[in-house]
C-alpha cells in the first residue's frame, strides 16, 4: 500500500496534469524506434505508441494521436514507467497495473502515478481507455523475446 493515501482530488490532479500537458506525447524524430497502433470504437482513442530500446532497456517511450483523458493521462504515465526499465521489469509494472485495474492483488510499489487509476473498475466502459496504451507498449516489450 502506498505511503500516503492517495485522494480522489489527487487522482483527478494527476491525470489533468497529464492530459493537458502529455510529457510523452510526440512522434520519434530517431532512428531504432518500434511501434504499434491502437485504436477503439467505444471513444476517440486513436493513438501509435513507439519504443526504443539499447541493451535491454526501454531508453524511450513515446505516443501520438487522438485520445480521451483517461487514455491520455494512462498513456503518458506508463511511458514514465518505462523508460530506464529492463523488458522484464517493464513487463512486470504492466502486469501489476492491469492487476490493479481488474481489483487483483498487485504491486503496488511499481506503479508510481498510475495508482491514480486504482479506482477504474468501478466504471467498466473505462477499463479500456485506461489500458489501452499500457496494452499496446506491453505488445511492443514483449516483442522479439
Amino acid at each position: 500500500m502506498p505511503i500516503f493515501e492517495l485522494t480522489p482530488q489527487m487522482m483527478r490532479e494527476l491525470l489533468m496534469s497529464h492530459y493537458s500537458s502529455p510529457r510523452h506525447q510526440a512522434k520519434p524524430t530517431g532512428e531504432g524506434y518500434i511501434s504499434t497502433h491502437s485504436s477503439t470504437v467505444n471513444c476517440i482513442d486513436d493513438i501509435d505508441v513507439y519504443i526504443k530500446e539499447e541493451n535491454g532497456k526501454v531508453v524511450d517511450a513515446l505516443w501520438d494521436g487522438v485520445a480521451c483523458a483517461i487514455s491520455t493521462a494512462s498513456t503518458d504515465i506508463v511511458c514514465d514507467l518505462l523508460i530506464g526499465n529492463t523488458k522484464e521489469q517493464a513487463d512486470y509494472i504492466i502486469e501489476q497495473y492491469n492487476h490493479m485495474i481488474h481489483e487483483e492483488p498487485y504491486d503496488d510499489s511499481v506503479l508510481d502515478e498510475a495508482l491514480a487509476f486504482m479506482n477504474t473498475s468501478k466504471q467498466p466502459a473505462r477499463i479500456h481507455c485506461a489500458t489501452i496504451g499500457w496494452d499496446a507498449l506491453q505488445s511492443l516489450v514483449k516483442k522479439g523475446e
